[in-house]
């Protein structure tokens, strides 16, 4: 995610290069104002084209196109916005998890030896890690990333193991996560009634999985994205024919200008369609994981934790 400083001033985000939709379109921005440039270039030399040919078809057309980009644009934002929620619900439920496993997990009538003790904040221990080995992967699963090796710490070699074949890797370890807690259970370590409390946390982690799976597996359809593509080019290369009686020497300006908006409007469009990706302004769930680490292990007692991250370069991972 592209990061603005709290001082930018309008200027200097007016100048901005990095992050924004001109990055994307400036092939299809410099093809069509030389298009214009050439149009302008003959029609001033030659009068090569009609008079009778006026701005009205293209004022119409460029209406109804701008009503269509914005309700792409509105489309693609509501999935932006979807997987930031689903990312902050993710934040909540790993924090209430933890605490429930800090607070519900404990030996029968609280009166333990010293060994049912340890093996219970062990068990804790383990179950937090889990956690967190879950929202890492789950990042990783979300991105198409095999860096795996990231959870040794986290998790037992026979568990990462384990978890090889696994397709869905996430969902795995909440598998695992389930089986220990009836483990915990059959121990008497858990008291019934709080046996649905931490289920519907599984849940819950579930649901957000699956919420944000639907997005990245369901992008709009392609007759729609290819529609509007092939209309804004249209639109920008027919442009200039259209205009050039009307502006004159000022065809160019008036293409580049108008493109700019159209081609940028749909790159916006293509760009925050996936959030989970690793685009400049895709989520920073890299940054999301740490903090929920860094969280967890708090939770835990841990003073040695690792850092959370900051943007490089203007960028938050």
């Amino acid at each position: 995610m592209l990061v603005t400083e709290r001082r930018s001033t309008w200027f200097r985000i007016l100048f901005k290069y990095r992050g924004t939709a001109f990055a994307r379109m400036r092939g299809r921005l410099a093809y069509s104002t030389l298009l214009a440039v050439a149009v302008t270039f003959v029609d001033l030399k030659f009068g090569y084209f009609h008079p009778d040919l006026t701005v009205i078809p293209f004022t119409l057309v460029g209406l109804s196109l701008s009503i269509f980009l914005g309700f792409r644009n509105n489309t693609s934002y509501d999935r932006f916005w979807e997987g930031r929620k689903l990312w902050g619900q993710l934040v909540n439920t790993s924090r209430t998890l933890t605490r429930q496993l800090l607070t519900l997990i404990a030996a029968p009538g609280g009166d333990a030896g010293t060994a049912d003790t340890d093996a219970i904040s062990e068990f804790r221990r383990e179950m937090v890690y889990r956690l967190i080995a879950f929202v890492h992967c789950f990042r990783m699963h979300l991105r198409d990333q095999d860096k795996y090796e990231e959870l040794r710490e986290l998790l037992s070699a026979t568990e990462l193991e384990s978890l090889k074949p696994e397709l869905n890797k996430p969902n795995a370890i909440v598998q695992a996560m389930g089986f220990r807690l009836r483990d915990a259970w059959q121990r008497g370590w858990i008291h019934p009634m709080h046996v649905p409390i931490l289920e519907q946390s599984l849940t819950s982690l579930t649901d957000i999985q699956g919420g944000c799976e639907r997005i990245k597996s369901t992008p709009i359809p392609f007759s729609y994205t290819s529609l509007i593509h092939q209309i804004v080019a249209l639109y920008c290369i027919a442009l200039p024919f259209g205009i050039v009686k009307t502006v004159g020497l000022f065809t160019p300006v008036v293409v580049c200008i108008v493109a700019y908006a159209f081609y940028g409007l749909d790159a916006i469009g293509d760009e925050v369609e996936n959030p989970f990706g690793l685009d400049p302004n895709d989520l920073p769930l890299s940054s999301l994981s740490r903090m929920i680490e860094v969280n967890l292990r708090q939770r835990l007692g841990e003073t040695e934790l690792p850092p959370l991250l900051k943007p490089k370069g203007g960028l938050l991972s």
